[in-house]
């Protein structure tokens, strides 16, 4: 991703002795006179600093633009200029955002180095982002089975180069995981990693999640939105469920792969990245081409590099490994010690179809963590698995000793059959429990559940 700076300022002396000194310095610049001209270029592509006048004569000041800027494209680093600030005018910037506060007459070697160190800040705050979100996501590849080995391998052949990945697999085998960890062995992995689930987004919103829009382009369009192909840019964007997507929306997809640049909905200037492409789907896209549901020029432009993700039934020899991973993990969320999960516990949990995968694996462990108060779990404390009928007329709730408890244990076991049966989505699940979702919120955090 190109290193490029914005300079708002209403003098125009100003703005050509900037323009020159940062371009000498290698910096890519563009310069404008006023804050509305600031907000309107930052709806065509984003910049990795901005150089913004307090006064800038008519129109919207310094200040306003700072507290706009900072309520849509909160990580840009804004540094503030002015000629008669005040100590009042500074700490006012710095509680809106800005990052730090030039005088003028502006010094070059302390104007360089100060665009130096706002686009550096920028860069680690990104990156420290990103660590937060792989340390929480836990992306691990757990397993000795041949099939893993053999993912392994092509991952560390693949991951190196800018050639596009196509992931098959049946829902729940890790399609997202392997999409991460082929970004974080890349030569992209300081760069972000964007995912879209094409199948969770309604038709009439997906362009405007891939492309972004421009203020007023449709009704509801308050402000301008990036898009997550060019949040993506320098990094990697990962289209999950890619065989949902609508003819309509691949063939817009396929021209920004073969142009590498597309338009905001609503705008007119086209934006160029630098965007490695990972999809998914749980569908085979052959038979999809032949039904006239796929593009095929887009499936080729995708299957570069085909990875086959196997079901969990076909690598049982994981299932152990898997199971202490994730009793490890949810016992750490949870501040509860591990569970000791019998040889019968175990043995049942490998003789399983997990029809599900290693999500319905995950889901399982996790409940136990949550739900069963023992430290050993035996055969018969394991929850009834999704591929059995429940015969046994809830003998878990009918062994606490008083109401209270055994109506949070059903609580909890209620909304955790819910969330997953919705994916996770908080919202959707509040509207079909019939409540509001801060009020699930709130019981999902006294009952333990995790966010997910």
């Amino acid at each position: 991703m190109s290193t490029s700076v914005l300079i708002v300022d209403d003098e125009r002396g100003i703005r050509e002795s900037l323009t020159g000194l940062l371009e000498d310095e290698g910096f890519g610049v563009e310069a404008v006179a006023t804050g509305e001209a600031c907000l309107s270029v930052f709806e065509q592509r984003p910049f990795s600093c901005v150089l913004l006048d307090v006064c800038l004569g008519d129109g919207i000041d310094g200040l306003e633009v700072l507290g706009r800027l900072k309520e849509t494209w909160p990580q840009t680093p804004v540094l503030m200029i002015s000629g008669h600030g005040t100590i009042e005018t500074a700490v006012r910037a710095t509680k809106l955002g800005a990052l730090d506060f030039i005088e003028k007459p502006l010094a070059a070697e302390r104007t360089i180095i100060a665009v130096r160190n706002a686009i550096r800040h920028g860069e680690l705050e990104l990156a420290n982002e990103r660590m937060r979100e792989e340390i929480a996501g836990g992306d691990e590849m757990v397993g000795i089975s041949a099939p893993v080995r053999a993912l392994r391998k092509q991952i560390a052949f693949a991951a190196p180069t800018n050639g596009r990945v196509l992931v098959y697999g049946e829902s729940g085998t890790g399609k997202e995981l392997v999409a991460r960890l082929i970004h974080r062995s890349s030569r992209r992995a300081t760069g972000p990693f964007i995912e879209v689930n094409c199948a969770a987004i309604p038709e009439e919103l997906i362009e405007s999640e891939l492309f972004g829009h421009v203020r007023g382009a449709f009704t509801g369009a308050s402000a301008p939105k990036s898009g997550k192909f060019g949040q993506a840019d320098g990094g990697t964007l990962f289209l999950d469920e890619i065989g949902d997507m609508s003819p309509r929306m691949q063939s817009k997809v396929l021209r920004a792969l073969e142009e590498q640049r597309f338009e905001p909905v609503g705008g007119q200037q086209a934006i160029s990245v630098d965007v490695r492409v990972v999809a998914a789907t749980n569908k085979r896209l052959v038979d999809e081409i032949e039904a006239g549901r796929f593009r095929e020029d887009l499936f080729y432009r995708l299957n570069v590099i085909p990875f086959e993700l196997p079901p969990l039934r076909e690598r049982v020899e994981d299932i152990p490994l898997l199971v202490a991973h994730f009793n490890h993990r949810f016992s750490e969320e949870y501040a509860r010690p591990p569970k000791q999960f019998s040889d019968e516990a175990t043995e049942r949990l490998v003789e399983y179809r997990w029809p599900g995968n290693v999500r319905e694996l995950r889901n399982t462990v996790e409940r136990v963590i949550i739900m069963h108060r023992r430290a050993d779990v035996g055969r018969d404390d394991l929850p009834p698995l999704n591929a059995e009928p429940d015969t046994s007329g809830s003998p878990s709730l009918l062994a606490f000793s008083n109401l209270r408890d055994g109506k949070e244990a059903f609580e909890r076991e209620y909304i955790v059959r819910k969330l997953e049966e919705f994916d996770g989505n908080v919202t959707r699940t509040a509207r079909e429990m019939g409540i509001d979702r801060s009020h699930l919120y709130r019981r999902m955090k006294v009952l333990g559940i995790s966010g997910r």
